[in-house]
């Protein structure tokens, strides 16, 4: 089990465990540090991390955000520092935040973090229809949810990695086509889960295209490219987060997806 408290490539390295969900940005930096993470599959076409905001106080856009206070999560680099080098964001507007949206709930003029499923949720069954911003669609889009796991692994067992990448994006075909079986196995395992939020994260998912939309289309769930790799990491140099000789190829290999629909259905 993941979460905000939870550090998987902790996990990973560590041997605890042989897989773990994690993200482009995550995964370059890991390179740029020294470690040994490699990412093998991209489920997310689009990075769900999401801004919210109340309706009718001025902030419709993410340039009207700029000098507002903004509650994000102890630890945010990545897509802090974007904001930062394209909008001109300031240090000086974080907040922390604690994952409650009651501090928001409480402020018209507030603005926090969320992912694209919850924060949104949660606040509009507070009564607030929430301004949201979907960065991937501001510029900062990594690949995320991916499948992550060590060097050693690729290279000593490359055939174990393909029948994982295989079967996990098996599954998320099946989970498109009909979610109801692995929303009752979510639940036994997360019995905070509701219906509810289920149908508005998988309807929210389908109308954002997180997992079908881009490469994804042609090359099939969990795809992966050079080019889509290189961007965001020009981004990254942009943000100051890399330096322009940091090898980002290192943090992830394509043989394991682009199989192409067909091969998965």
């Amino acid at each position: 089990m993941g979460g905000s408290q939870v550090n998987g490539t902790q996990l990973l390295m560590g041997g605890v465990v042989d897989f773990m969900m994690g993200s482009g940005d995550g995964a370059i930096m890991a390179v740029a540090a020294g470690i040994p993470k490699i990412t093998v599959a991209a489920i997310f076409q689009k990075h769900p991390r999401v801004l919210i905001a109340h309706p009718g106080v001025g902030n419709d856009s993410l340039e009207q955000l700029k000098g507002k206070p903004i509650f994000v999560s102890a630890g945010t680099v990545g897509y802090w520092s974007f904001l930062q080098a394209k909008y001109g964001f300031t240090e000086d507007q974080r907040r922390p935040y604690n994952f409650n949206v009651s501090p928001f709930l409480l402020d018209r003029n507030a603005v926090q973090q969320g992912y694209f499923s919850s924060e949104p949720f949660t606040v509009q069954q507070a009564g607030v229809e929430p301004v949201i911003f979907l960065l991937a669609d501001y510029g900062y889009n990594p690949y995320a949810t991916t499948i992550d796991t060590q060097i050693e692994l690729v290279e000593k067992n490359p055939d174990l990695v393909q029948r994982f990448v295989d079967g996990s994006i098996k599954g998320w075909y099946s989970y498109l086509e009909n979610p109801v079986p692995a929303n009752e196995l979510i639940k036994k395992d997360y019995p905070q889960m509701t219906d509810e939020l289920l149908a508005y994260g998988f309807a929210k998912m389908k109308e954002y295209g997180m997992v079908d939309s881009g490469d994804a289309k042609t090359l099939g769930i969990g795809a992966m490219t050079e080019e889509r790799w290189q961007s965001f990491f020009d981004i990254m140099v942009e943000a100051g987060l890399l330096k322009p000789d940091n090898n980002y190829k290192k943090a992830y290999r394509l043989e394991f997806v682009n199989k192409g629909v067909e091969y998965y259905l």
